[in-house]
């Protein structure tokens, strides 16, 4: 089939990229100049695991929408609903609560259904970006032509694998509207992967993947309360606990996510949890469990924030990692981020460092900040696998919510939860 990209930023190019190695043809088109000239010039400016291999040898066509309209069997809109920056997890949560801002997306349709409806031919679209429950029908279905024939296709896919995830899926969710639709998607989805082709309502499919994203915060926001219970009592390990669990496949489910660390972060989760804290207020539910959620994940950094303080003795707090999750420079809703700037609220001194994000120039760093020089605090934010080769200073104090590290070194070392006697 030919498959056209209205949206080709992070989650739209992987996705396309994928989408031809399965011997399709793309073409596509983005409102953004950088987007497109990386892809003319084979440069992706973000870390996506196998996605310059495939855009390397890439044959997809830039075309204008008039192009993709004409010659797509099936179009994929991708465009962004972003929440504004203080919903993203890397600062405190507001007071006041807000929905994701649909401007992008409205626009983007809007231009795409009237150049369906100026061709004249039936034409699948289908919606990948996240929404709040009600929102296609209430904001977006008015504003599409006769001739658009919807879908709601929304991915569970993380930021950095977003290829391999697309390629296997657990379930494809799709939203239903109109059925001729939803049985072309299907066919072009069987040579694509085996995975379940889970048809419903729209609603159901807008509900589905934002609780999908709320349940992994909410498995996160347990396990890290286990871990910092671990800390304070004698002969527990949260790891020995979370693996026991990890076990209990029948009630429990997977292990994914079943561990003790810092808050989720990216570009979905915190951002989804506050809007659905929005959605319940709204909908006046008796209690606001999504909020609580969220609230979690901002009390264990500020405990986290008390135990760099409290070891710290009035010295700069080195935090390494600055990404959401290890082996990507993505820093979106990211946790660390949260707790440099909680650090700073409390008028600690704080420094941040990610090879991935900044200078890969380890030793050149190390004695910018001198920490070959003298003892210092170091925090572990993100559970880069290069952190194992990081020199401490002896006489350091190194906090490590990971648990990871294997140091030789003589340092103070705390694996919170992990509490030994």
């Amino acid at each position: 089939m030919k498959i056209g990209f209205l949206g080709l930023g992070k989650l739209g190019l992987p996705v396309a990229l994928a989408i031809e190695e399965k011997g399709h043809e793309v073409i596509g088109t983005d409102i953004d100049e950088l987007t497109l000239r990386n892809i003319r010039f084979k440069t992706i400016n973000y870390k996506e695991e196998g996605a310059q291999e495939l855009l390397n040898k890439s044959q997809i066509k830039l075309k204008n929408t008039e192009t993709i309209v004409k010659e797509s069997d099936i179009i994929f809109v991708p465009i962004q609903t972003p929440h504004q920056e203080q919903y993203e997890g890397i600062t405190r949560i507001p007071d006041e609560r807000a929905d994701f801002d649909y401007t992008f997306l409205q626009n983007g349709l809007s231009s795409l259904s009237q150049e369906i409806e100026k061709q004249g031919k039936d034409k699948i679209v289908i919606i990948i970006s996240t929404v709040l429950p009600g929102t296609i029908r209430r904001e977006i279905k008015p504003i599409l032509g006769k001739h658009t024939k919807l879908c709601y296709n929304p991915f569970f896919i993380a930021m950095g694998t977003t290829i391999n995830d697309f390629l296997n899926s657990e379930i494809i969710l799709f939203g239903v509207d109109d059925i001729d639709a939803a049985k072309k998607a299907k066919e072009f989805y069987r040579t694509i992967n085996k995975s379940p082709f889970y048809e419903t309502t729209i609603e159901n499919a807008e509900m589905i993947k934002v609780v999908y994203n709320t349940f992994i915060s909410t498995k996160i926001a347990m396990m890290n309360t286990v871990m910092e219970t671990c800390h304070y009592l004698p002969n527990t390990d949260v790891d020995a606990i979370t693996n026991a669990l990890a076990l209990c496949t029948d009630r429990i489910i997977s292990k994914k996510y079943l561990y003790g660390g810092m808050g989720d972060g990216g570009g979905c989760h915190p951002r989804d949890n506050i809007a659905l804290s929005f959605l319940a207020k709204k909908l006046k539910l008796s209690y606001n469990w999504y909020d609580n959620i969220m609230k979690q994940r901002e009390k264990q950094t500020e405990w986290l924030a008390d135990l760099c303080i409290t070891n710290s003795n009035g010295k700069v707090i080195n935090i390494l990692g600055k990404c959401f999750k290890p082996e990507t420079n993505l820093t979106l809703g990211s946790p660390s981020i949260l707790l440099k700037n909680i650090l700073e609220e409390r008028g600690a001194k704080v420094r941040m460092w990610d090879p991935y994000v900044d200078s890969l120039d380890m030793k050149k760093i190390s004695k910018e900040y001198g920490w070959e020089e003298r003892p210092q605090l170091f925090f572990i934010g993100t559970k880069h696998a290069v952190f194992h080769h990081f020199h401490f200073h002896e006489g350091s104090t190194v906090i490590d919510p990971f648990r990871y590290l294997k140091i030789k070194t003589k340092v103070n070392y705390i694996p919170i939860g992990k509490n030994a006697t």
